[in-house]
């Protein structure tokens, strides 16, 4: 099957991450060798010069570390082009770990190959794609009661919970999420279902 070609620079954290995605996609992918991106310039500023030109894409693991390394790289970044992709919480063990994460949850190295080309197809990146229309907005999500609301974050946490992905998204951080895996017209219908739900 055909590598997806990618424009922008891919961030994981790890060289099995690095190792996994490369029979997936066709792009640049840059490792963070997990918390090291704190200490390591070159790799700094080799993501804010990507950043810069050819945007990037943050894809770390869905994990408290995987979060906390995606917001650093967000804070080192004054500007550019970032998107954040966002991989399923998949409970399991690597398999060449003797033991699983702290949360066991699949790392991006564990997370099967057919599940992340469809993060990656979903996402509109793909550059034979062209440019993507009909892409979920913040004004869409202000509209579903999503943000702007007061009970808006509990409704994005509802949300994240039935899309298995991290329960403390940023409604910014859901919305790039949710474009890579429906539409607006079946992310409406999950808002009512979740609004229908019993408290």
């Amino acid at each position: 099957m055909d590598k997806l070609r990618i424009k922008q620079a891919v961030i994981v954290e790890g060289k099995y991450d690095s190792i996994k995605l490369s029979s997936v996609i066709d792009a640049v992918i840059i490792c963070t060798d997990g918390f090291g991106i704190y200490k390591n310039k070159d790799t700094a500023e080799l993501i804010r010069h990507y950043a810069q030109t050819t945007g990037i894409v943050i894809l770390t693991d869905s994990d408290t570390a995987g979060q906390k390394i995606r917001n650093h790289i967000k804070s080192i970044i004054p500007d550019g082009d970032i998107t954040n992709l966002y991989i399923p919480e998949i409970k399991g063990k690597e398999k060449r770990k003797t033991v699983p994460s702290k949360e066991g949850t699949l790392g991006v190295e564990g997370i099967d190959i057919s599940i992340l080309r469809e993060i990656f197809e979903r996402s509109g990146l793909l550059c034979e794609n062209g440019s993507v229309s009909g892409r979920i907005t913040r004004n869409d999500f202000y509209n579903l009661g999503l943000s702007g609301k007061p009970d808006s974050s509990e409704l994005r946490r509802k949300l994240c919970i039935k899309l298995g992905v991290p329960k403390n998204l940023s409604a910014k951080a859901l919305v790039d999420y949710v474009n890579t895996v429906t539409d607006l017209d079946s992310l409406s219908e999950i808002v009512l279902e979740l609004n229908s739900e019993q408290p």
